[in-house]
């Protein structure tokens, strides 16, 4: 019989789907069996057009919060009460807080990012980043590195439904912050490619090029473009090293893998609901180890 559940004991949660695979219930309940916080966290496969309901059963339920997954980010971020300055210029939330039923939906993909590179001595503030993709990670980390100072952001994409999407991301953080500089651009293009990876600090592939089972996939070809001094990144957390990073740690550059992302992502959720520092070194030695 669980012990550490009682009659106190506060509800969390998951809402997507599928949930079935997610490893987020294994991490979380460690974490707050770790620390001594009387929380526990399921899994709920919910669709998008059923986040209404789940988040009024929140708030009947008085749950602490809730991450948010695929294909509810959006519609979350349309029903809460609430939202951090990242949630709203992104237009997506993975994370919900309640406080005493005000519900605020934050977005702490770009937080973990950011975090990631920090456990590894990088700072974004005043650096110019090129970023590969436009998606929901893409997005995350283009609005979290401007909010955290970065000077200029080249985000490209291949011209479909997300460079529309892009383009209306860079004029929000603009507007949002005017010190930094944002520009999308065609990823065909590959001589601005070359040439604006050439002029950053650090690049980031935020594509699913590279993922297992196509682990010889990269976006950069031409392997010159890599020197010492370039922090490279990658969201692609199997396999822990993808082509491209090997490539670029081969000419010099330093590089940073997408498993740190995901841990950081977890940790500030952690953080928003409990108020607590999650035990980042034991999760990433359990639940974040090479595979």
């Amino acid at each position: 019989m669980e012990k550490r559940i009682d009659g106190h004991t506060v509800m969390l949660g998951l809402f997507g789907s599928p949930v079935g695979h997610s490893g987020s219930p294994a991490m979380y309940n460690y974490s707050f069996a770790h620390s001594g916080i009387n929380y526990a966290y399921l899994a709920f496969d919910i669709q998008a057009a059923e986040m209404k309901q789940a988040l009024d059963t929140m708030r009947l339920f008085n749950m602490r919060g809730a991450n948010v997954t695929m294909p509810c980010k959006q519609k979350a971020a349309e029903l809460v009460d609430q939202l951090s300055p990242a949630a709203k210029l992104i237009g997506a939330v993975n994370t919900i807080v309640n406080d005493n039923g005000v519900l605020t939906g934050h977005n702490t993909d770009g937080a973990g990012y950011v975090a990631n590179l920090k456990q590894h001595g990088v700072d974004v503030k005043g650096k110019t980043i090129t970023l590969l993709g436009a998606g929901g990670a893409g997005t995350a980390i283009a609005v979290q590195v401007a909010l955290d100072g970065a000077k200029q952001i080249n985000i490209f994409n291949p011209k479909d439904a997300f460079f529309g999407n892009a383009e209306q991301t860079a004029n929000k953080i603009m507007a949002s912050v005017p010190a930094c500089k944002v520009t999308v651009n065609d990823i065909a293009d590959t001589a601005n490619l070359y040439r604006l990876i050439g002029a950053s600090d650090i690049f980031g592939n935020a594509t699913k090029v590279g993922m297992t089972p196509n682990v010889d996939a990269t976006n950069i070809a031409d392997t010159s473009v890599f020197r010492p001094g370039l922090v490279v990144t990658d969201t692609v957390y199997s396999p822990d090293k993808t082509k491209m990073m090997q490539d670029a740690e081969a000419k010099g550059a330093t590089v940073i893998g997408g498993r740190g992302m995901l841990l950081w992502q977890g940790a500030a959720a952690f953080k928003l609901y409990t108020g607590e520092t999650m035990p980042v070194k034991e999760v990433g030695q359990l639940f974040f180890s090479q595979e």
